[in-house]
């Protein structure tokens, strides 16, 4: 659990050091003021607990859910296109849908390279929906606070309640890749256990 956490916490928190004071920045006012490579300590330990505790929700469902594959390979491609129009949302200034939709497409590319194929998986979806609500309650209280701030001119603009659609997006790739790494060392630790 910790090697699909940490892996993909390293280009997250490079992208969120960078932009932190232009894309967003952190309310002094609810943090400690304690700062690991421009971010404060709250936002590192986001990347840590936040992983940890959905990988241990998709833990739970998939030992009480049968696993049911379905046919989404529309989807699959249509997750490619991610990648096109991240770019052309970079260029044009919005940089934070741009990066977020960038994101989205590796996580993709990742689960298809991987061969842990979770898009084909029915209890993926129910875990994005769990991903989702818990979104709308813990990033919109952040937001609603207000914890954090953006800079909507690197972003749509679009908002869910007080929530960035962009918000939704870096969690669920976050999410998406720390579950596909978890999944493939599950496979791969069973193949070791079923060989011994």
């Amino acid at each position: 659990m910790l090697i699909a956490i940490v892996i993909p916490a390293i280009p997250f928190l490079l992208w969120d050091a960078l932009v932190t004071g232009t894309h967003w920045n952190f309310n002094p006012k609810y943090v400690s003021g304690i700062k690991i490579i421009n971010l404060p300590i709250e936002e590192i330990l986001f990347f840590i607990t936040i992983p940890f505790a959905c990988l241990f929700t998709w833990e739970m469902i998939i030992r009480r859910m049968d696993e049911k594959t379905i046919n989404v390979t529309w989807l699959r491609m249509l997750l490619y296109l991610t990648l096109p129009a991240g770019i052309y949302f970079f260029s044009i200034g919005k940089q934070y849908t741009g990066l977020t939709l960038t994101f989205l497409f590796i996580a993709n590319l990742l689960d298809q390279l991987l061969k842990t194929n979770l898009l084909y998986d029915k209890r993926f979806y129910f875990y994005l929906l769990l991903i989702v609500i818990f979104t709308l309650i813990f990033n919109g209280y952040l937001t609603w606070r207000p914890v954090v701030t953006y800079g909507v001119e690197y972003q749509l603009d679009f908002r869910i309640i007080t929530i960035p659609i962009e918000d939704f997006f870096y969690g669920i790739s976050l999410l998406f890749m720390n579950t596909s790494l978890y999944k493939l060392l599950l496979k791969k630790d069973g193949d070791i256990n079923v060989n011994k």
